[in-house]
């Protein structure tokens, strides 16, 4: 089972390594991994997706929560959580093809970044399910490149996973 953990840590250089040195170390494998500040420039944020059993994920909250640059762990259940994905996506695109190509993209809610003679570029924004099937109706059309980013997630309602909240 896939699991979202969130990660609050200290903004020093080396935590990233420290944290994925842990997953390494105890033979735990990272789907995704996102990182950025949060609103206080001194906390980072860290978005980790792992696949693993329930003892599994308790492992590596304890590991996580044993390092020093660490502040808070929280695993996100999918019920109770907004997550997304940023995909870039260059598509093979005659101009006759063009206009099939750009009605796919508005219908997904996707943005076209870049065009020219023969490919489209498109962004977009969505869940990981949601991003698969867009890259299913493009994949006849011929994929050049594909780059997406990792997996962000932040809770629903009123809670949050903050320095605040602690």
């Amino acid at each position: 089972m896939k699991h979202t953990i969130s990660v609050l840590v200290e903004n020093h250089a080396g935590v990233l390594a420290r944290v994925a040195g842990l997953f390494a170390r105890r033979g735990f494998n990272i789907d995704s991994l996102a990182v950025g500040i949060t609103d206080d420039v001194n906390v980072s944020r860290i978005t980790i997706v792992a696949d693993g059993s329930k003892y599994t994920l308790e492992q590596i909250e304890k590991q996580l929560n044993k390092l020093i640059d660490v502040i808070k762990v929280k695993t996100l259940s999918p019920e109770s959580m907004v997550s997304r994905e940023l995909i870039l996506i260059k598509v093979s695109c005659t101009p006759k093809q063009r206009p099939e190509i750009i009605s796919i993209c508005e219908l997904s809610r996707g943005k076209i970044s870049d065009i020219s003679a023969n490919s489209v570029t498109i962004e977009i924004s969505d869940s990981a399910q949601n991003l698969n099937n867009f890259e299913e109706l493009l994949r006849p059309y011929g994929i050049k490149e594909i780059v997406r980013t990792g997996t962000i997630a932040i809770q629903k309602g009123e809670q949050a996973v903050s320095v605040k909240s602690i």
